[in-house]
C-alpha cells in the first residue's frame, strides 16, 4: 500500500516536472531562469541524498536505538 502511494506520487511529480519544463521552453528566453532554478534545486537535493547515504552515524541510530 505504501509503495503504491510512493509510485503514484513519483508519477505525478514527473508529469508535473515535464509540464513545467515544456512551459519554460515556450517562455524562452525568460524560461532559462526557471531551468537554472531547477538545476540548482536538483544539485542541492542530490547533495542531501549523497550525505545521508554516506552518514554511518544516522544508520547506526536508526537501526539500534529503541523507539
Amino acid at each position: 500500500m505504501e509503495k503504491a502511494g510512493y509510485i503514484i506520487l513519483a508519477i505525478v511529480a514527473l508529469v508535473w516536472l515535464t509540464i513545467v519544463i515544456f512551459g519554460m521552453v515556450e517562455a524562452w528566453p525568460w524560461g532559462i531562469v526557471g531551468f537554472l532554478v531547477l538545476i540548482g534545486i536538483g544539485l542541492l537535493f542530490a547533495q542531501v541524498v549523497k550525505e545521508r547515504l554516506e552518514n554511518e552515524e544516522d544508520d547506526y541510530y536508526s537501526k539500534n536505538v529503541d523507539k
